[in-house]
Formats: C-alpha cells, structure tokens, sequence
C-alpha cells in the first residue's frame, strides 16, 4: 500500500511540476504588460471603435481595451486571456465600471477562439504570435479592422501606422489593418 501510494504521490508531482512549468515558459514569452490610458484612447480613435462594433482583446490582461470601448460608446466586447487572476481582475473591473452586462472575459486559448463576431480586433502579443494567429485573421468578415500595439503582422502591409507617446513615456507603435472585400 505504501509502494501505491508513493507511486500515485511522484505521478501527481510531476503533473504539478510539468504544469507548472508549461504555465511559466508561456508567461515568459508573452508577459503581461499593460496598455497606457493614452495609448487606448489612440486605440479607439484608430478602430474608430462605435456603439455597433465588438471589440474583441486578444491577451487582454486587465480587461482595460474592451471595457473601456463598453464604458465610452456602450459596445459589446470580449476578452481571452490565459491567467485565471487577470481574468477574475478583469470581470471584477468590469462590473465597478457598470459594463459587466456588455463584456465578458474567458481564459482560454487564442487560437481556439472563434473571432467571427469581431468587427474589431485588438493583439497586444510578440510578432511569433501575430504570425501565427494570420490563418485565422484572413477568415475574418470584410471590414473587420485589426489593431496590433507593437508589433506587426510581417509582410502585411498596414492600411495606417502611428506612434503614440504613453503616459508611461514611450513611445508605442499602433498598426491597422482592415479586412478587404473578397473578389
């Protein structure tokens, strides 16, 4: 019996520990960082975000993108983000802003997210993320616009680019992209 349970102690350990380190690896390579108030509001302007669109935040830390976007012009927004405590910060800021019956948050997977009801896209991650999530960009519906903060898509042309001096005194690179009509 000791031996079992020795056993079933080493096996649960090293799915703990593998876990664990699975969970950190992928923080290292997309850490939280936040999004200056000013560099939102150039968000907004940029997307020309209005009461008919659905802001989705693709890593949306704290929630601020869509929850912002609820705050100023009533829109419904979405977010994804791995940590389980910044989602719960993020559902718990929605609700003291007065817009947690406009968006919601999930932990989850990015690339397991269906975006078909964005009409826009908000991708704060490293350029290796932007590329890959690129299939799943092109099935997006004309119009839908694609707002990167930092970090570009590669070989895809920006329909606009601007900088942005943050409260936090860098200088922050925006980059838009709007979904062509098909032929």
């Amino acid at each position: 019996m000791k031996r079992l349970l020795s056993v079933l102690m080493i096996g649960i350990l090293a799915t703990v520990t593998y876990g664990q380190e699975i969970k950190s690896d992928f923080f290292d390579l997309v850490p939280y960082v936040t999004t200056p108030k000013d560099v939102v509001d150039a968000i907004m302007k940029l997307g020309d975000v209005s009461q008919n669109d659905v802001v989705y935040d693709l890593g949306s830390g704290d929630g601020r993108i869509p929850i912002e976007a609820a705050r100023r012009f009533g829109t419904k927004g979405f977010g994804i983000e791995i940590d389980a405590e910044l989602v719960a910060e993020s559902k718990a800021l929605a609700k003291e802003a007065g817009v947690s019956h406009l968006v919601s948050f999930i932990q989850g997977d990015l690339f397991e997210l269906e975006l078909s009801e964005a009409t826009v896209l908000v991708i704060y991650l490293f350029p290796d993320i932007n590329l890959k999530l690129r299939p799943k960009l092109q099935k997006l519906s004309p119009g839908t616009k694609i707002i990167t903060h930092n970090y570009d898509m590669g070989d895809w042309k920006p329909d606009q680019h601007l900088e942005v001096m943050g409260d936090d005194g860098k200088v922050h690179k925006l980059f838009l992209w709007v979904i062509p009509e098909t032929k």
